[in-house]
């Protein structure tokens, strides 16, 4: 939390638990108005009908919404065979259906149920549907579908980590699924569907895990409010660089914080080791001829005066730092 002219700038990441009804637009927008700042982002769509995790960053947090959205995410769905919908789940308009639901049972066992589901384990081609916010041409695709329109897409390989079903409860199914972004867990039921030539829509949707964000610790909206009225919202606002303790982390010596603030590479001999407890002439001395990092590593950099400043890349051809991210308030 900052305060400039007497406003209060919150920086960081909330988790937020969207309930169903809500876009994620229309959490970002509920969370400008009880927090009354304008700096705040969402970190990956869901769709109003499905619910769970949302990860929404705050001021400078802002910043990190492209790495948390690069994460891997956790989806719990139900899937809803004998259906086939324009909009791949149960809310769209129905495009066919099977009556007879048991004359579709004698056709699919849940061991060929179970074998459908397994082959989606890995690497697939999935086709995005056209009610997304894929852009093609400049417009997002459920604006042109909306106009009763469909047009061509190339498919996008995406990444099924893990699948396992929950429990088949004929027609349903409920899945648990671990993917990469980007994929779409109701074009994962249809495809499923169409694998058992029998059709599939998602019916359910709630995303349990998005990268380190999990659902035991998310918040609902009405939380929040009550939080900021009672003047406790710092406990529920996740610090910037909690996102990046699995990252080494260095400080840079007291002659180059004006370096680091301008965004420069950092060379070795600006840096000192954060919890040296010897002479620290000596320590730089052994930090510049023996610092070892792997090409690519990723450290967090404080100034001198031990203050979370930015994340950089270890670049080992040049011997230096370089900037990825910079956070100064």
């Amino acid at each position: 939390m900052k305060m400039n002219n007497g406003t209060i700038t919150y920086n960081g990441i909330l988790n937020i638990y969207k309930e169903k009804g809500f876009t994620s637009h229309d959490v970002v927008a509920k969370l400008r108005g009880i927090l009354k700042q304008r700096k705040i982002g969402h970190t990956g769509t869901l769709d109003p009908d499905a619910t769970g995790v949302l990860p929404v960053c705050l001021g400078s947090g802002t910043k990190l919404c492209d790495m948390i959205t690069d994460r891997s995410k956790v989806y719990q769905a139900v899937l809803r065979l004998g259906m086939d919908t324009n909009t791949q789940d149960i809310s769209g308009k129905i495009l066919h259906k099977i009556e007879d639901m048991s004359d579709m049972r004698l056709r699919i066992s849940d061991d060929m149920i179970r074998e459908a589901v397994n082959s989606f384990a890995g690497e697939y081609e999935q086709l995005p549907p056209m009610y997304s916010a894929i852009k093609i041409q400049g417009r997002k695709l459920y604006e042109i579908a909306r106009e009763g329109k469909e047009v061509e897409r190339k498919t996008r390989r995406v990444q099924i980590y893990s699948i396992q079903i929950q429990e088949i409860d004929f027609p349903r199914v409920k899945i648990l699924v671990e993917c990469s972004k980007g994929t779409y867990i109701r074009t994962l039921c249809k495809d499923i569907g169409d694998k058992l030539s029998v059709y599939g829509c998602m019916e359910e949707l709630e995303r349990q895990r998005s990268g380190p964000f999990s659902l035991e610790s998310a918040i609902k909206l009405c939380s929040i409010e009550e939080a900021v009225k009672s003047g406790t919202i710092d406990r529920y606002i996740i610090p910037i660089e909690k996102m990046f303790e699995d990252y080494r982390s260095i400080s840079v010596r007291e002659n180059f914080d004006k370096i680091l603030q301008n965004g420069n590479p950092l060379s070795i001999d600006m840096l000192e080791q954060e919890t040296a407890k010897w002479n620290r002439t000596k320590w730089n001395r052994i930090l510049q001829e023996n610092f070892e990092y792997e090409e690519g590593e990723w450290f967090r950099i404080y100034d001198s005066g031990k203050q979370f400043r930015a994340v950089y890349i270890g670049d080992r051809e040049r011997k230096i730092l370089k900037p990825y991210k910079m956070f100064y308030l």
